[in-house]
């Protein structure tokens, strides 16, 4: 131990300690050297395969690009989802039925036409022509229901409607 105590005291020591300073110091500025050569190689190989444009730079942008669509299809999915959510109380199924109620009048005047959304929810409308006068009878529907008895033309409406064929017209011959 006092062998090194004795040998850090020495002009010996001190130029081998400024040697190694003066190698490590040209090793770093070869390794700066050798990465910015390293580096210009790389802009100019990606301006290669980008065509005159830095590669790199066009990768970076459509990174963001691609996390920026992504953002948007999320916000996309609400949209859509709640949209699909307000249509399913909208009118979508309409099955109408042309009939003949009295004998006395010659063509199928009178109708019947069920008006419902996706849960089969709405109304049925039942409109009789007569020589004399015309009327028309609204009846609500819920879950295919009513809570009124329904005739024969308006359950062949409901039919129709129910198998979503929209705005589908059917003659009933009594």
């Amino acid at each position: 131990m006092e062998n090194l105590l004795e040998y850090i005291k020495t002009d010996n020591f001190l130029l081998t300690s400024f040697i190694l300073n003066i190698i490590l110091l040209i090793l770093v500025c070869v390794g700066i050297a050798v990465i910015t050569i390293m580096n210009r190689k790389y802009i100019s190989f990606m301006k290669k395969l980008g065509n005159g444009k830095n590669l790199d730079e066009m990768l970076k942008k459509y990174l963001n690009d691609v996390i920026e669509i992504k953002k948007d299809n999320v916000e996309i999915k609400a949209y859509y989802t709640q949209l699909d959510k307000d249509l399913s109380t909208c009118i979508q199924k309409i099955g109408l039925v042309r009939y003949n109620a009295f004998k006395d009048v010659g063509s199928d005047l009178s109708f019947a036409i069920a008006i419902l959304d996706r849960h089969n929810n709405g109304v049925v409308l039942n409109g009789l022509y007569g020589s004399e006068y015309s009327n028309i009878y609204a009846k609500p529907i819920k879950n295919k229901k009513s809570t009124y008895i329904l005739s024969e033309e308006e359950k062949y409406a409901l039919e129709i409607a129910e198998q979503n064929k929209a705005f589908s017209t059917k003659h009933m011959k009594k």
